[in-house]
């Protein structure tokens, strides 16, 4: 019977090639601020035209613009800790929120799961990490706040932005603000308003809404890292994130939060689809998922 020769040295390539690809794998992986890839062929110039949105938009941002004031953002925070609205886990979150469309985004009509899983899709199309993948996923869950009794979609969804000081002229729609009360306010109209400078994000209030909101709900009761943490707290902060403005209040510790919160925007922004996404062939796969940095259930 012949004998069976055993190309060891082929074998040992074969080994070395495969330890190669799995390395690059692993640190595609860890780059979670490299580059988005997935939208490289989108037209970007057709995202967030606010001067050509629907009355609809304008109209609810004059309204957000108007009646965010400092008093209502500490009465909005001394209530989020007075109470628990619901205990439920991630998934059954998301179909609570499948019936709201968003009346500040210009983008999509489509329901709020749609977004969620099209921006988690871009993410894991892009080999971010997975924290980033399930962050993707729950960002806008804090737009429960609607379902459990907010005053509006006015303290709930929309660009977030600074009160307690001059409201920033990067903001949308800047002229709205002259109906706000602090506006016109002597203190709250300067430059640092009731802050010091460079005092840092964690001591400043950021209008009350959906991310202020999920931050609170999820810093104590996932694993997310501070990255993913930051990605939510900020996404809506586009004054800050995108246009530069208040700066002057940031301290060191911002500044990671700023690459975050940008790494994080490409996925959330240019993610928008009309074609919808197909949730139950997805289910399993971000059921797997949030099953690693959520428990069964959280609190509300």
């Amino acid at each position: 019977m012949p004998a069976v020769v055993v190309n060891t040295h082929a074998g040992h390539e074969l080994d070395a090639i495969s330890d190669a690809v799995d390395e690059v794998n692993a640190l595609k992986v860890q780059i979670w601020d490299s580059q988005s890839e997935f939208d490289s062929t989108k037209d970007k110039t057709t995202f967030r035209q606010y001067e050509t949105a629907c009355d609809r938009v304008k109209n609810f941002y004059k309204e957000q613009h108007e009646k965010q004031t400092v008093a209502f953002n500490i009465k909005a925070r001394t209530e989020f800790k007075s109470r628990k609205r619901a205990r439920m886990g991630i998934w059954r979150a998301m179909e609570m929120l499948n019936t709201l469309v968003d009346d500040s985004d210009p983008d999509t009509e489509l329901s709020q799961i749609e977004h969620l899983l099209q921006t988690a899709e871009a993410i894991r199309h892009d080999g971010k990490p997975e924290w980033m993948q399930v962050t993707g996923l729950i960002h806008d869950l804090g737009k429960l706040l609607y379902i459990f009794g907010s005053e509006g979609q006015w303290d709930v969804v929309g660009d977030t932005f600074v009160v307690g000081c001059a409201f920033s002229d990067k903001n949308i729609y800047p002229g709205t603000f002259a109906g706000n009360p602090d506006f016109h306010d002597a203190v709250y109209s300067t430059k640092y308003g009731i802050y010091e400078p460079n005092c840092g994000l964690d001591n400043v209030m950021v209008s009350w809404g959906h991310d202020e909101y999920l931050y609170n709900v999820v810093k104590d009761q996932s694993s997310l890292p501070a990255e993913g943490l930051a990605m939510i707290r900020y996404h809506s902060f586009y004054p800050w994130h995108r246009e530069g403005a208040y700066t002057h209040l940031m301290n060191e510790k911002d500044h990671a939060a700023l690459e975050a919160a940008r790494a994080f925007n490409p996925y959330d922004l240019y993610s928008k689809s009309d074609e919808p996404c197909n949730i139950e062939k997805l289910r399993p796969y971000y059921q797997d998922l949030i099953a690693k940095f959520f428990p069964s259930e959280i609190d509300w």
